[in-house]
């Protein structure tokens, strides 16, 4: 990206006036290395976003933002139903509430090291992961409603992991407001037999080492230390949430068609919230979350016994659960008012900040774990919410190290078998049932997390708490 079209606020803060249709700023987290190195889409999508109808304050790109579906991956976006604003399925993203569940084990390294290879074959067996993959839960009808209303609340009425659980979950493991009936019959279908799996791309289920804490404080609030592991669990609705946002997106492009509503990129389709298809795909999105909610409740009731049946009497307990492709309504104060908001994130975590009503009372003082995830041989990191998170992008941070080329030039660059002996000789052992899965997310096909971690800090919107280093990772 050229930085002579930005204004540099800080080292860490880039912004775009408003120009053409804009009618918000554009801003931009990031060092200079990282700006300099996002491409040129994600200069064109942070200021097409920044052209829709009822948008506040600015757009914003987090700064492992890269280009994506209408919106940037990292982009996030709030809208005001009582100025016209709108709602965007590609501001959702087609995994709908896909995001990271981080469980503490008190297991150390030398725990899991005799039986690295036992553990990995019993967590790949366990978990279903890959393309199309299924598991051995069939849903009726009744049940998939039923689970599209409850979430992961269904998933532990039906043994699946603890009620205590539920305390560790954004809204408590149950979206308010969801509409089963405006989820398809395709969309419940697709679903019937991927819950409790993984799917493919950049999912994973790690066992990873604490290898460093920078927040003493935090770290023994979140029950973190130096040497012990965690369980990382990144997936979200499979195919149910990219069969609503495939179909919303055609009715949204053509109502707006209808409506004569000029936007400056297709993929930008969206319906005023208040509109009847605004309010039909906010319930379908809401049930996806509840899909999400439940299916990393299965894969941690999973993880659980895996863990036991290698590691007997390991006690596995959720740190916490948070989405990072939704649409969430939150109040926010704006020029000193509270104001009821539509806040798009995009491959962008919520990162609600120390005191907020919202998170469970043990993690309040601290503020909201955000978890960022590596790709197979590098780094995860724990972060959490910051005072200022709320002024800088609406309480929002990145939510991985975002994609530095395209999955068909990783496979060009790499094949998947010599990635796994790589990674193996570094200490990961991946288990996959997809080498090309595993060439298109090779590590290197990513930025630096490091730098994307450093910037989210510096910018003030999370605030490192501990780093983590992948010991076994599936991969779909």
């Amino acid at each position: 990206m050229e930085l002579s079209r930005l204004e540099k606020v800080s080292p860490f803060e880039w912004r775009i006036a408003p120009h053409g249709e804009m009618r918000v700023p554009a801003v931009l987290y990031g060092d200079e290395q990282l700006i300099r190195d996002m491409d040129d889409k994600v200069y064109e999508q942070v200021t097409n976003v920044a052209t829709l109808p009822g948008i506040v304050t600015a757009s914003y790109a987090m700064p492992d933002a890269h280009w994506g579906y209408g919106f940037p991956i990292g982009g996030v976006a709030a809208f005001d139903p009582e100025a016209g604003g709108v709602v965007s399925a590609g501001g959702v993203g087609f995994d709908i509430s896909c995001g990271v569940r981080t469980m503490v084990t008190g297991l150390k390294r030398e725990d899991v090291e005799p039986v690295k290879e036992e553990l990995a074959d019993t967590l790949f067996a366990a978990i279903p992961a890959g393309l199309g993959s299924t598991g051995e839960i069939s849903l009726s009808d009744a049940e998939m409603t039923a689970m599209l209303a409850g979430g992961a609340r269904w998933a532990v009425d039906r043994g699946f992991g603890a009620p205590a659980d539920l305390d560790r979950i954004e809204e408590s493991g149950c979206m308010p407001g969801a509409m089963p009936d405006c989820v398809s019959d395709r969309a419940r279908q697709r679903q019937r037999r991927e819950m409790g799996t993984l799917g493919s791309g950049n999912h994973y289920l790690e066992i990873q080492e604490i290898v460093r804490i920078h927040d003493g404080d935090a770290a023994r609030a979140f029950g973190l230390a130096v040497g012990e592991l965690v369980v990382g669990i990144h997936c979200g609705s499979r195919g149910l949430g990219h069969q609503i946002g495939t179909e919303f997106l055609r009715d949204m492009a053509i109502e707006d068609a209808r409506l004569g509503l000029k936007l400056p990129d297709r993929e930008l389709a969206c319906s005023p919230i208040d509109s009847d298809l605004g309010r039909r795909y906010l319930g379908a999105m809401r049930a996806a979350i509840n899909c999400a909610f439940a299916n990393r409740q299965i894969i941690g009731h999973l993880v659980r016994q895996a863990l036991c049946a290698v590691l007997p009497r390991t006690e596995a307990t959720l740190l916490f659960d948070v989405s990072h492709n939704t649409c969430k309504v939150e109040e926010h104060t704006i020029n000193g008012k509270a104001r009821q908001l539509f806040v798009h994130r995009k491959g962008a975590t919520r990162a609600f900040g120390p005191g907020h009503a919202s998170l469970p009372g043990a993690l309040r003082p601290i503020g909201q774990p955000v978890f960022v995830g590596g790709s197979m041989g590098t780094a995860s990191w724990i972060l959490a919410g910051t005072a200022t998170s709320e002024r800088r992008a609406f309480s929002s941070a990145c939510h991985g190290a975002g994609r530095r080329m395209s999955r068909h030039q990783a496979r060009k660059n790499w094949r998947g078998d010599d990635v796994v002996r790589d990674l193996a000789h570094r200490g990961t052992l991946i288990r996959s049932p997809s080498m090309r899965g595993v060439a298109e997310e090779a590590p290197a096909a990513y930025k630096d997390v490091t730098a994307v971690i450093e910037a989210t800090h510096e910018a003030g919107l999370a605030r490192k708490i501990a780093e983590l280093r992948p010991l076994i990772c599936i991969k779909g």
